[in-house]
């Protein structure tokens, strides 16, 4: 599938002033920032917009500051490490529209990069307030949105923005929007889909969907005792999402008309609680006595799912498959991180614990297409639309017939 939005490699952007949206909205620590992977993700777009000679402004959030300005939420550190990345200064402006922010814009010149503040400082960014989207609108002569992260947020800076602006999809939001489309409309076959983490109510959307287009569907994590507790498995102390028991016991049901295999874990690895040293066990089998709760998946079932990845065309993994963070608890995720390394297919990991247990192995450089999305890449998968991408303009007629 081709790319139906318009792209910034199309977009006439000398001599203007560019309004690009990213999504800088990344852990800080001691007034620094503590990873910068998404940070360097929107580097393609803004150095391809300042070599054709743009003066940008770029906007994005940081954590939940609720509408308000936040000295501990400021934009800053951001700043400070991008003009690192960079080799420039980036200059940080004083609020989001308030202030001189206009006669700051104005002054750009072709290559000079500001950012603004925090948007979400701004009580009408999460309520889409039309008077804000105008207001950023002022600040340049067309938008362009890089914010994968945040692109199924219909926010003034992620949707309201491009109503008022011709809008553009940065490199970034084209190629995850490109990547995560295609497993699902052309995957090569068999398509492995790898599912964990803690609820089954954030995936089952996911589920579904793949239950048409899939192979397989691996469960691991802590959503695999909802699908226990469905079957009447005992699940011990183990965290079980209540609300996840029926969405479990109705996929387990569509799964039996569908030609793909949903796989649940054969064995588990136990601890008497969610720590790193307490008492552990390995267990057999899935059923988790009183007092014990499943903190991973055991040995088989990560070599099962391992040999499944290895004969996988195309593999998505998103969601660890156990409390990873806790050396005891983090050999199935190893397991299946080192499995979709070296798997031979294509391969995309979407997630933040995902990607944070690939790196944490250092193994983030050996899959094809890491996902710098959460919920916007659940979203796509699922097969809804995206407000951020949908508000942009369509390519030309006549590019996408090329």
């Amino acid at each position: 599938m081709s790319f139906s939005k318009a792209s910034v490699r199309d977009a006439e952007v000398a001599g203007r002033r560019v309004l690009v949206r990213v999504d800088f909205n990344v852990p800080l620590a001691g007034g620094r920032v503590a990873d910068d992977m998404r940070i360097r993700a929107a580097l393609p777009t803004i150095e391809l917009l300042r070599e054709r000679g743009a003066a940008l402004v770029l906007a994005s959030h940081l954590g939940r500051p609720g509408g308000k300005p936040d000295p501990e939420l400021s934009m800053a550190p951001v700043a400070k490490r991008l003009g690192e990345l960079l080799g420039t200064e980036v200059k940080l402006a004083p609020g989001v529209i308030e202030g001189d922010v206009d006669l700051i814009c104005g002054a750009l010149g072709p290559g000079d990069v500001l950012l603004l503040e925090n948007t979400r400082f701004e009580p009408g960014e999460t309520e889409n307030d039309p008077k804000l989207s105008e207001a950023l609108a002022t600040l340049a002569d067309l938008y362009v949105n890089d914010a994968f992260g945040a692109a199924h947020r219909a926010h003034a800076s992620t949707e309201g923005v491009a109503h008022h602006l011709s809008g553009y999809a940065g490199l970034l939001l084209e190629r995850e929007v490109t990547e995560l489309t295609a497993v699902v409309e052309s995957p090569k076959r068999p398509l492995v889909v790898i599912l964990g983490g803690a609820k089954v109510s954030d995936k089952v959307g996911v589920i579904d969907r793949f239950l048409e287009v899939a192979d397989r569907i691996l469960i691991g994590g802590a959503m695999c005792f909802s699908f226990f507790r469905a079957q009447g498995i005992a699940t011990g102390d183990s965290l079980v999402e209540e609300k996840g028991v029926e969405l479990a016991a109705e996929a387990l049901e569509r799964a039996k008309d569908s030609d793909c295999e949903l796989t649940l874990p054969l064995d588990l690895v136990l601890g008497r609680s969610f720590d790193a040293e307490t008492e552990r066990r390995e267990s057999d089998g899935v059923e988790v006595p009183d007092g014990w709760m499943g903190l991973d998946i055991g040995l088989r079932t990560a070599e099962l799912y391992a040999e499944a990845v290895a004969g996988a065309g195309t593999v998505l993994w998103n969601g660890p498959m156990g409390a990873f963070e806790m050396e005891p608890f983090a050999a199935g995720t190893r397991a299946v991180a080192e499995a979709v390394a070296k798997a031979p297919g294509t391969t995309v990991v979407g997630g933040g614990d995902s990607v944070a247990a690939l790196r944490k192995f250092g193994l983030d450089d050996e899959v094809d297409w890491l996902s710098t999305g959460g919920g916007a890449s659940l979203e796509l998968l699922e097969g809804k639309k995206l407000p951020g991408v949908e508000a942009l303009m369509d390519a030309e007629d006549s590019d996408s017939d090329a």
